[in-house]
């Protein structure tokens, strides 16, 4: 199984990260190692002292596929989830201004959580598009809506599968909205498609 992650496909993101905002997908990847499935807790890396959380719509992939053209990229995933892409903020800070790759601030033990799947047309509104809304403890803090993404999953499903075979199974984490931040020992993040749970992680 690969776990795929969209940079900046949110422009409010972007901005308030201070990145420049992309004119295609920008892609890293995290091991299978880095997944944490629904209800398990995270433990606080001792090698960070600013974790911070950034909900995500995950897409699974349901068949193997490369090179796929984007009109048919909708038929490669049938389910999808909320998920957490966990980053030592602090320390991606750190290798960026030297130029160095930042898989250690994103892809380490547990830096992945993703929730339970539900089809991915079971909460379309009435204009086709998701809506998604991440709580810290009882305040929400991210509110997402895939309208306002700069690449749909159909674009980013294409692009991937230029450079890597997408099998089934896969994971494709699609970027996240404005609103990310630190988190602390005992906070609990959950996110939800409408009213229902799709995943509550716990900072231990």
């Amino acid at each position: 199984m690969k776990i795929f992650c969209v940079g900046r496909n949110y422009v409010e993101h972007a901005k308030e990260l201070q990145n420049e905002v992309p004119d295609e997908p920008v892609i890293f990847m995290k091991p299978s190692t880095a997944l944490l499935k629904k209800d398990e807790p995270l433990f606080y890396p001792d090698f960070t002292q600013d974790l911070q959380y950034e909900g995500e719509i995950v897409l699974k992939i349901s068949k193997n596929g490369k090179k796929i053209q984007e009109k048919f990229a909708d038929r490669y995933f049938d389910e999808i989830s909320i998920g957490f892409d966990f980053t030592a903020r602090d320390l991606q800070s750190k290798l960026k201004s030297k130029g160095l790759p930042w898989e250690l601030a994103k892809s380490f033990d547990g830096a992945a959580s993703v929730g339970n799947f539900v089809h991915k047309e079971k909460y379309l509104n009435e204009e086709g598009h998701l809506l998604f809304e991440i709580f810290k403890n009882d305040s929400v803090v991210q509110s997402g809506n895939t309208s306002k993404m700069l690449f749909s999953f159909s674009k980013i499903i294409s692009f991937v599968s230029q450079y890597f075979t997408l099998q089934q199974g896969d994971l494709i984490y699609t970027g996240t909205p404005a609103g990310v931040g630190s988190l602390k020992i005992g906070d609990i993040l959950t996110g939800f498609f409408a009213d229902e749970v799709i995943i509550s992680t716990v900072i231990k």
